[in-house]
C-alpha cells in the first residue's frame, strides 16, 4: 500500500508517520511505500519502508499533480495554515487551505481510469459558529465565524461532493483542539490551551490571554493519530452521504485544565501561568464551540485515548518529557 501524507512535517503529521512506520501496516495492508510532503522537508523516518520526502507547497498545482500521479492508495491531507495565521493573512489562508484542497482533489479526478483513493481530510471544529446549543450535536449546521473555519467547511463540502460523484472515497474528520501540542508556540489562536500546560511543565512562564471560565473541546495527539488511522481503514459504506464527522473529545474550561495540572504536577507548576488578557484572542475564542455530542463518530468506531484532562497531561509527560517534568 502506497500512502501519501500532505503536511507530514506538522505536529500531527510527524506523530502519524511515526505510528505508521512503527506498525508497518495500515489496517490489514502492509505499507509498501510512503510519500511525505510539506513546505519544509519532513524528517525521513528510520524504516525499511521506501520513503520519498517531497518539499513543495500544496498551493502549487503542478507539484500536487505530480504527487498524485503516483496513484497513492490512501492520501492524508493534513496540510494547512493554522487559525490565527489564516485570519491575519486572508489571501494566504485561502491559497493554502482552500486552493490546496481543490488542487489535490482535481488532480485525483484528472487521473480517472477508475482511480479512487481513500482521502482523509483533517477539518476542524472551527466550522461551527455561534450561537451554539449547550452541546453541538451531529445535526447542528456549520456557520463558521472565521476565515479558517470557512476554508475548512468548504473543504468538507468538496470532499463530500467528489465522493458522491465517485471520484474519490473521502472522510473529513473535525479535530478537536489538539492538546498538549509539543514544541514551540505557533500562530494558532487556540495555542494558549497547550501553552498553559506545556510551558509550566518545562519550567517556563505561560501567558493566559482569556478568562478561566472559557470552555473548549480537546483531544490528545495520541487520539488524533487514532482518528486518522480509523478514518483510513473504516468501512465507508456505513457513513452515508455526509462524509464530515465531528471527532470525540473532552470538554473542559481553562480553570479545569489548570486544576488538572495542579493535580498532576503540583501548585508550583501552575504558579507559572500569568493572566494577561488579549482582546483579539478573547474575541476569536468567543465564537468557538465548547462541547459536543459525537454519536455518529462513536457509532462508527472512533474513540479517544484519554478519559479525563488529567490523562491528556499525563500523555504529554509520557510522550514528550520522558515521564518527568520541572517541578
Amino acid at each position: 500500500m502506497h500512502i501519501l501524507v500532505l503536511g507530514a512535517a506538522g505536529m500531527v503529521g510527524r506523530k502519524f508517520v511515526e505510528r505508521l512506520t512503527r506498525d508497518g501496516r495500515l489496517g490489514k495492508s502492509d505499507v509498501t511505500r510512503m510519500t511525505l510532503q510539506d513546505v519544509v522537508a519532513p524528517t525521513k523516518p528510520n524504516t525499511s519502508i521506501p520513503v520519498e520526502v517531497v518539499t513543495c507547497d500544496v498551493a502549487e498545482q503542478a507539484a500536487v499533480a505530480k504527487l498524485v500521479a503516483a496513484k497513492p492508495d490512501v492520501i492524508f491531507h493534513l496540510a494547512a495554515i493554522v487559525s490565527g495565521e489564516a485570519e491575519a493573512d486572508f489571501d494566504k489562508g485561502y491559497r493554502i487551505n482552500l486552493d490546496g484542497t481543490r488542487y489535490l482533489i482535481d488532480a485525483i479526478r484528472a487521473i480517472g481510469d477508475g482511480y479512487k483513493p481513500r482521502v482523509v481530510f483533517t477539518s476542524s471544529i472551527a466550522v461551527f459558529g455561534a450561537p451554539f446549543p449547550e452541546k453541538i450535536g451531529d445535526e447542528f449546521f456549520t456557520t463558521p465565524l472565521t476565515s479558517y473555519g470557512t476554508q475548512k467547511a468548504i473543504g468538507e463540502l468538496l470532499i463530500s461532493d467528489y465522493t458522491r460523484k465517485g471520484l474519490l472515497d473521502g472522510v473529513s474528520i473535525r479535530l478537536p483542539t489538539i492538546c498538549v501540542r509539543p514544541g514551540l508556540p505557533n500562530k494558532a489562536a487556540s495555542g494558549f490551551f497547550s501553552n498553559i500546560i506545556r510551558e509550566p511543565l518545562a519550567g517556563k512562564e505561560a501567558i493566559l490571554p482569556v478568562s478561566e471560565d472559557v470552555r473548549h473541546w480537546h483531544a490528545s495527539p495520541r487520539s488524533a493519530v487514532g482518528f486518522l488511522l480509523h478514518a483510513a481503514t473504516m468501512d465507508t459504506s456505513t457513513i452515508g452521504p455526509r462524509r464530515a464527522l465531528s471527532m470525540p473529545g473532552l470538554s473542559a474550561t481553562v480553570g479545569e485544565q489548570i486544576a488538572a495540572l495542579t493535580r498532576v504536577a503540583g501548585p508550583s507548576v501552575t504558579a507559572r501561568i500569568r493572566h494577561q488578557p488579549d482582546p483579539t484572542i478573547v474575541g476569536i475564542v468567543a465564537g468557538w464551540p465548547r462541547d459536543f455530542v459525537t454519536d455518529r463518530a462513536l457509532k462508527l468506531g472512533f474513540t479517544t485515548t484519554e478519559k479525563t484532562f488529567d490523562d491528556i497531561i499525563r500523555i504529554h509527560i509520557e510522550d514528550e518529557l520522558g515521564g518527568t517534568f520541572v517541578s
